[in-house]
Formats: C-alpha cells, sequence, structure tokens
C-alpha cells in the first residue's frame, strides 16, 4: 500500500515570498530610497532590453544593464560602507548620466518607443535626484564635522547615541 504523500511546504520558499511582495515603501525603509528606486528601475529595464533587435540587445543592451548595475553597486556600496559614501554616490552619479546618454541613443535608434524612453528618463530621473539629495546631505555632514573638529573616519567609528 503507497501511502499518500503530501507536498511539504520548504519554509525558505515562504521567506523568499515575503521579502519578494514586500511593498516598496518598507523596502526603501530597510536599503534606503535610492537605492529602492534604482531596484525597481532593473526590474523593469532587464525585460525592456529583452525585446531589443539581437543586434543591439548584445551590444547596447549588454551596456545599459551593466551601468544599471553600476548604479546599484555604488549604490550600495554607499548605504553599508560610510567611509566611502562621497566616493561612490559621485561614481553612481557619473553612472546615471552614462544611462540617461544610452537610453537616449536606443530611442534615437528606434529600440525604446517614445512611452519606454519616457518612463525610462523619468526612472533615471528619480534616481538622479535621490542620490543628488544624499550627496547634499552627506557634504552637509561632513562640512560640519570637520568644522566641529570631528574628521569622517572618527565619526563612522562612534556609536550612535
Amino acid at each position: 500500500m503507497d501511502m499518500p504523500t503530501t507536498a511539504r511546504r520548504d519554509p525558505r520558499d515562504q521567506t523568499r515570498a515575503r521579502r519578494s511582495s514586500r511593498p516598496p515603501r518598507e523596502a526603501a525603509r530597510a536599503t534606503g530610497p535610492a537605492l529602492e528606486a534604482c531596484y525597481q528601475l532593473i526590474l523593469w529595464l532587464v525585460p525592456t532590453i529583452e525585446k531589443f533587435p539581437r543586434s543591439q540587445k548584445f551590444l547596447l543592451g549588454d551596456r545599459l544593464h551593466g551601468q544599471a548595475l553600476a548604479v546599484s553597486d555604488d549604490l550600495i556600496k554607499a548605504t553599508f560602507v560610510p567611509r566611502e559614501r562621497a566616493l561612490c554616490l559621485r561614481s553612481a552619479n557619473l553612472a546615471l548620466e552614462r544611462m540617461r546618454f544610452s537610453v537616449r541613443i536606443a530611442k534615437d535608434l528606434g529600440h525604446l518607443d517614445f512611452s519606454h524612453y519616457e518612463y525610462a528618463a523619468r526612472a533615471i530621473d528619480e534616481v538622479g535626484r535621490l542620490v543628488g539629495g544624499w550627496i547634499r546631505v552627506n557634504d552637509s555632514h561632513e562640512v560640519t564635522n570637520v568644522a566641529d573638529g570631528v574628521s569622517a573616519d572618527a565619526q563612522a567609528l562612534q556609536p550612535p547615541v
């Protein structure tokens, strides 16, 4: 006699489902709004690049994908490595400019219709505004800390009060 088998649920699947279904606002609290906006842009960009013609999917598409991942890498590093935050934010800003240019080229070559171009431009602009604000806040904190006689490295080592 065969015993009926019941499918056992893997608890890791439930955790993954919970994590992936997390609303963007909650995810932004955990990682920061700039990183979450970049994540949402990448989620949209990957399937959009897949629709490029084969001749450009592996040229322009790979470049766009790489630039988006470079922005996210810089934002992750800025989030978790405070000592290198200023450099990472400026690098992310430069990569965003490269993305803007690449998206414009894709539109001009006819690989993106106007609505896709408009969405990409707005999303890149949103990430850029968030990064720019982060740069301004970071620069003002560095100036304040230097004026108070506390170096940025020393403050990074101090526990929060």
